[in-house]
């Protein structure tokens, strides 16, 4: 087979320590950027940006924000819809205030609003855990769009309560607003969703993610060991809630472009990106892009399939596909807790030991 470590020698702690150490995973890993960024941008259109490829990425960028805070911090939160809200609106905010400045800053910048407010509300995991924490960060989800709900400043008086994105440009070419192209939004959500990826998963593999995995495992042990649980569940939450915060940036500003908070970030969508992390993998990088992939995927699959070609009602294919996630996730949680990723993992295993597979 051609998934094999034989001949593949390492002569170097770091070549060892490396995030791909066989060369068959960093030659795929080196192809699939080239087809994201190289091939797919020549091909797309609006559909496929609109129903697939934008929301997969963004989505993805939310599933590793709240991966790092639940399946390698282990602190639970049901708040993932309401801080998206906050970027979405922090991004707003910006883009009307500032338009000489990139909206690539205005993300970033909304990003580290939502992690301060993130902070501020992962203040109560000192004291609190479990099932307890779990209520906190739901109160979280439903003051923060009861804020920008009440509050006309948010959505600059706008008497319809909706924010809009204007048009905003990045080198000449418009992401945001009306006149963008499905070329751009991809590429700007790829570019995001690629630094996204590469800070989580230096961080998951350093200093900062052992400690986040030591409080996950045992607080009073790490605590021990001379892990700070204040300092530790902090900066989980605060970059939990920074690339939650790009993602609802993005989402509004170059996904939705317009949105009203009780819709577009409702209490489903927290939801939504918990069941990406539980399907796809707690703890794991790629858990959320396969979770991300799987519930972006099923919905257009289910629609092009029972209702294009057997002609089902879409109030039932919507049915159904509640119902294939709730059974999912309860498969998942009783047969295999750590999701698509445990068991892309367990399949590598036995490639690597073929033919003779444990």
């Amino acid at each position: 087979m051609f998934y094999r470590e034989a001949g593949d020698f390492k002569t170097s702690y770091r070549e060892d320590s490396q995030t791909f150490p066989i060369k068959f995973d960093r030659l795929r890993y080196y192809a699939v950027l080239a087809v994201a960024f190289g091939v797919i941008p020549l091909f797309i259109n609006d559909y496929w940006a609109n129903a697939v490829f934008v929301p997969f990425l963004i989505y993805s960028i939310a599933a590793i924000g709240l991966n790092i805070l639940v399946g390698f911090a282990g602190q639970v939160s049901l708040g993932t819809g309401g801080f998206m809200a906050v970027g979405a609106y922090a991004v707003y905010k910006l883009m009307t205030a500032f338009p000489e400045v990139s909206v690539f800053f205005h993300v970033l910048i909304a990003g580290g609003i939502t992690a301060g407010v993130g902070v501020l509300f992962g203040l109560p995991s000192l004291r609190i855990k479990g099932f307890y924490l779990a209520v906190a960060t739901l109160a979280a989800q439903f003051f923060l769009v009861w804020l920008f709900n009440k509050v006309p400043w948010f959505y600059n008086y706008s008497a319809s309560g909706q924010i809009n994105a204007p048009d905003r440009t990045i080198f000449g070419v418009f992401v945001t607003g009306a006149q963008t192209s499905a070329t751009a939004k991809y590429m700007f959500c790829l570019v995001m969703l690629t630094i996204v990826a590469v800070i989580a998963r230096n961080l998951t593999r350093g200093t900062v993610g052992r400690k986040w995995m030591a409080i996950r495992d045992m607080d009073i042990a790490a605590e021990i060991i001379g892990v700070n649980p204040l300092t530790t569940k902090i900066t989980a939450f605060a970059v939990s809630s920074f690339f939650i915060g790009i993602a609802g940036a993005l989402f509004f500003a170059v996904y939705l472009g317009a949105a009203e908070v009780g819709e577009a970030f409702g209490i489903q969508k927290s939801f939504l990106i918990l069941f990406m992390v539980i399907i796809g993998g707690l703890g794991s990088i790629f858990g959320s892009f396969a979770g991300a992939a799987f519930l972006v995927l099923l919905p257009v699959l289910l629609k092009n399939v029972l209702v294009g070609t057997l002609g089902w009602p879409t109030d039932l294919a919507a049915h159904i596909e509640l119902m294939i996630v709730g059974g999912l996730i309860v498969v998942f949680l009783i047969a295999e807790p750590h999701g698509l990723a445990q068991l892309w993992r367990l399949a590598k295993e036995k490639l690597r030991l073929w033919p003779f597979p444990h």
